[in-house]
């Protein structure tokens, strides 16, 4: 029996010229532990992903943006995420993070290096590849 993938929306949240990603936990187990990514989440039953989106982002970083633009949906056997983007229109320290490891904002060198330094690791850590793909698609597209 064939299941059903797993349904996520997930966030590109920008400035002008840089874009806001999460650390994640480095948890065994997770996806992409230790991996810088984009925030988001999962739909919940009967949930659409614009309004489970505008959930997650007020669960790991109280944040709201003014609108959320569809950007792309991205289909792999497992997985369908659902792709928004959104500027950023506050200070990253009035961000509340609650949920992952750290947070910041990535300019378009450390995308494409596909890697960036955390304060609270304290290392270089890198960004999970299908996040990097999509900001990739999109600052191709956008900028």
């Amino acid at each position: 029996m064939k299941t059903q993938p797993v349904e996520v929306a997930i966030a590109i949240l920008h400035t002008s010229d840089q874009f806001l990603l999460q650390l994640r936990d480095n948890i065994p187990g997770i996806v992409y532990p230790g991996c810088w990514g984009l925030f988001g989440g999962h739909l919940e039953a009967e949930e659409v992903p614009e309004v489970a989106l505008k959930r997650e982002l007020i669960e790991e970083i109280s944040y709201t943006p003014p609108s959320l633009l569809p950007f792309r949906r991205y289909l792999s056997s497992n997985v369908v995420r659902y792709v928004y983007h959104a500027p950023l229109t506050v200070e990253v320290n009035q961000l509340v993070l609650g949920e992952g490891w750290d947070m910041g904002l990535l300019t378009l060198e450390e995308i494409r290096q596909g890697e960036c330094y955390s304060e609270n690791a304290g290392e270089v850590r890198p960004l999970g590849s299908i996040h990097q793909q999509i900001l990739l698609d999109f600052i191709k597209e956008r900028f």
